[in-house]
C-alpha cells in the first residue's frame, strides 16, 4: 500500500509534471486562457496516459529495447487517434476549442516520459496508477491556472459571465505565461516548506527516542 501511495503523492505533488518538474507546457500555456479547454485536455490526458502506461507495461518485455520509443509513439498516437474521434463525435465544443493541441498528445513529453521511466520497468498496476497520478496532477494545475487566467482575464468562469471587471492581459499568451510562472513558485514554495516542517518533526521524534533509550 505504501508502494501506491508514493506513486500517487508522486504524480500529484511532489513530481508534478506541470508545477515541478514543468512539462507539457505547449499545451498548458495554449490552453489554459479557458478553464472549460484546459480541463477537457487535462482529462484526455488522463486517459491516454493511463491505458499508454498499462499496455506499454504489459508489453514491455515483448518489444524490442532499439525500437521502444518508435513503439511508445504508434500506441500513444493510436490512442490519441481514438480520443480525437470520441471528442469529435461526442464533445465536438471541447474537440474545437482544444485545436491543434489534441493531436500534440502525442509527443507531449509527460507522456512518452512516462512510457520510458515508469511504465517500461514496472507492472501493469503500477503504471495504471501512475497514469492515473500524473494526469490527475497534470489536470488539477491545467484547470487551476485555467480557472485563475479565465475568472480576472475574460470576467467568466468555464464560460458563464460572472463579472464586467477583467484584466484582458491575463486572457492573453503574456499573461499566461505570469500565472504559470506565480503557480509553480508559490507550488514549490508551498511543498518545500511543507518537506522542511516534515524533516524538523521527524529530527524531534528522533532525539526524542534516543533520549527515551540513553534514560
Amino acid at each position: 500500500m505504501n508502494k501506491y501511495k508514493k506513486i500517487t503523492l508522486d504524480g500529484l505533488i511532489y513530481q508534478n509534471p506541470t508545477f515541478m518538474l514543468v512539462l507539457g507546457t505547449c499545451p498548458t500555456l495554449g490552453l489554459i486562457s479557458s478553464a472549460f479547454s484546459a480541463m477537457g485536455m487535462g482529462l484526455t490526458v488522463v486517459v491516454v496516459l493511463t491505458l499508454s502506461n498499462i499496455i506499454i507495461s504489459a508489453l514491455r518485455k515483448v518489444i524490442p529495447n532499439e525500437v521502444r520509443i518508435p513503439c511508445y509513439i504508434v500506441v500513444i498516437a493510436t490512442l490519441v487517434t481514438f480520443a480525437r474521434m470520441f471528442l469529435e463525435k461526442f464533445v465536438p465544443d471541447l474537440y474545437d476549442s482544444l485545436g491543434g493541441f489534441l493531436a500534440l498528445i502525442v509527443v507531449n513529453c509527460i507522456i512518452l516520459g512516462r512510457a520510458e521511466a515508469f511504465a517500461n520497468k514496472h507492472t501493469v498496476v503500477e503504471s495504471a496508477v501512475d497514469g492515473i497520478a500524473n494526469g490527475l496532477g497534470f489536470t488539477i494545475a491545467l484547470t487551476l491556472m485555467g480557472i485563475i487566467c479565465e475568472f480576472f482575464g475574460k470576467g467568466s468562469l468555464f464560460g458563464l459571465q460572472i463579472m464586467e471587471f477583467k484584466i484582458g492581459m491575463l486572457a492573453k499568451p503574456a499573461g499566461t505565461f505570469l500565472v504559470y510562472g506565480i503557480c509553480i513558485a508559490l507550488f514549490v514554495y508551498i511543498v518545500d516548506g511543507f518537506e522542511r516542517s516534515r524533516r524538523v518533526k521527524a529530527n524531534k521524534l528522533a532525539r526524542e527516542n534516543m533520549l527515551k533509550e540513553a534514560a
